[in-house]
């Protein structure tokens, strides 16, 4: 499995990282799949600590904490549940960051996390603050370094200027490229990572697009664009291989994306999803013809 440096860390991750937040409360199953992930290659584990009220972290953190040394553990914050966990607010307060990072600690069953992520964000943020407690936290040790997750392009240029954020994880994918436009080549430039989420968008993106197209469409598309579209990017692209494969290829296409974050809910989607990543890249001129039948999506809002 190839490894790709994020940003200025010293931190290597696989080329596919693996999305826990669809691994559900079923210890035995989730322990499973992550183990078939570890030999897979997979070193890269995307949790965080909104995903079942903490479930999610415990989880990871069982059946990780004997290979502690040898993967990357990515966790997030900023979304505080409410007491009666039927909701959540924003809080990204240094004193919320500092008092919710040890509890992930804890549930992670670690001493430190290597990257720790703003889960969300908006330019009305107190934004000096959150940078601040993330400084302060790699100082003390309990994580080894910081990215955000967040599209919103006015966040992101924010944090470029401000911080040292090692990477970005964002939404990007065939069908949702307005990261393209501003984002990835800015990201690049600065030698900070893209951990991209949504490549295969929503399923439309896979063998099985028929079943998932909805009368809403999807992002700019309505439905008649992705029953003609669709079609045309399997038979150009995917006559020999599952299109999952093209989608997946496509994220890791561009130079500023270090690994793509993938759920997985059974032990063959692991494997699928690791050996699209480890097939035959994009030539340029598929990634062309890619971005001649696909829309180069616009950010409208937080701009």
């Amino acid at each position: 499995m190839k490894k790709t440096q994020i940003g200025k860390s010293d931190l290597q991750v696989s080329a596919i990282g693996l999305g826990c937040m669809s691994l559900g409360t079923d210890e035995r199953k989730a322990q499973e799949i992550i183990e078939v992930a570890l030999e897979e290659g997979i070193n890269y584990f995307d949790t965080a600590d909104l995903y079942d009220f903490g479930e999610n972290e415990k989880i990871i953190g069982q059946s990780l904490k004997n290979v502690r040394e040898d993967v990357i553990i990515a966790t997030k914050a900023g979304n505080r549940w409410n007491d009666r966990k039927d909701g959540w607010s924003w809080d990204p307060s240094k004193h919320y960051i500092k008092e919710a990072v040890k509890q992930s600690l804890k549930r992670l069953q670690t001493d430190y996390i290597d990257l720790y992520q703003l889960h969300g964000g908006t330019i009305d943020d107190p934004i000096d603050e959150t940078i601040e407690a993330f400084e302060e936290l790699k100082a003390e040790g309990y994580i080894r370094y910081y990215g955000i997750s967040s599209i919103r392009p006015n966040v992101i240029r924010e944090y470029i200027q401000k911080s040292n954020i090692i990477s970005v994880m964002m939404q990007y994918s065939m069908l949702d490229r307005r990261p393209e436009e501003e984002s990835l080549s800015l990201l690049n430039n600065h030698n900070i990572s893209v951990v991209t989420r949504g490549s295969v968008a929503k399923g439309l993106l896979s063998n099985k697009f028929a079943e998932k197209i909805s009368d809403n469409g999807f992002l700019d598309y309505h439905k008649e664009e992705l029953q003609n579209l669709l079609p045309l990017l399997k038979e150009n692209l995917a006559s020999s291989r599952p299109l999952e494969e093209v989608a997946l290829q496509y994220n890791l296409a561009h130079p500023a994306v270090a690994s793509v974050v993938t759920g997985a809910s059974s032990v063959q989607q692991v494997r699928a999803n690791a050996q699209a990543v480890r097939s035959q890249p994009l030539s340029s001129k598929e990634i062309d013809f890619i971005q001649k039948v696909t829309k180069a999506n616009r950010y409208n809002a937080h701009r």
